[in-house]
């Protein structure tokens, strides 16, 4: 699949941005930790990638209660949904000045049931005429995303039979109606019960 940009300009794949806040101290402080083990920019953003997926818990599967939309906030609560992990993860590759886009999945379950788009983060490393799709959802049974330039190790890969899509745009700040979504939530059982079915 072709990955559109939204934006032509690369340079906005590494502004910062309200949900997007790579400048915050707390994002600073996560990004020159794993920076000091990992200065060439591959080995960063897969180290950076292992973090997110790994070290912050996906809230509905650990049972967390709250919601996290900021990557600020996500890297000093440690909890988020696919959103607000690969928000968090966007900022950590932005802040060493590698591009970063988020983009989305409509997925369902195995009878095609409960539609809901699912998160994703593209990244653009230097020396690469293309961008690699990545899933920082993190890991369970049957689940195994893995940090890939070439072959794609994505949690859930698409079933085109069952209304599932992959949205080829690359966005600069969360899509709209994820964002709205996730500001709008009381607690993570709210947002359950909100989240967007397509884009």
């Amino acid at each position: 699949m072709e990955l559109i940009q939204q934006n032509p300009d690369v340079d906005a794949y590494l502004a910062t941005g309200e949900a997007v806040d790579h400048e915050h101290p707390r994002v600073r402080e996560v990004s020159d930790r794993l920076a000091g083990d990992h200065s060439d920019a591959y080995s960063y953003a897969e180290a950076a990638f292992a973090f997110v997926r790994d070290a912050i818990p996906h809230s509905m599967d650990s049972g967390d209660l709250r919601v996290t939309w900021r990557a600020s906030d996500v890297l000093e609560q440690g909890t988020g949904i696919c959103y607000a992990k690969s928000v968090a993860y966007t900022a950590l590759l932005r802040a060493r000045g590698i591009p970063a886009a988020l983009c989305y999945q409509r997925l369902t379950e195995d009878d095609g049931s409960d539609p809901v788009v699912h998160g994703l983060v593209a990244v653009l490393l230097p020396g690469e005429s293309a961008w690699a799709r990545q899933d920082v959802r993190g890991n369970k049974p049957g689940v195994d995303a893995r940090f890939s330039l070439t072959e794609e190790r994505l949690a859930f890969p698409v079933r085109p039979e069952l209304g599932e899509v992959d949205y080829p745009e690359l966005y600069a700040e969360p899509h709209p109606l994820v964002l709205d979504v996730l500001k709008a939530a009381r607690d993570r059982p709210h947002l359950d019960r909100t989240l967007p079915a397509e884009l």
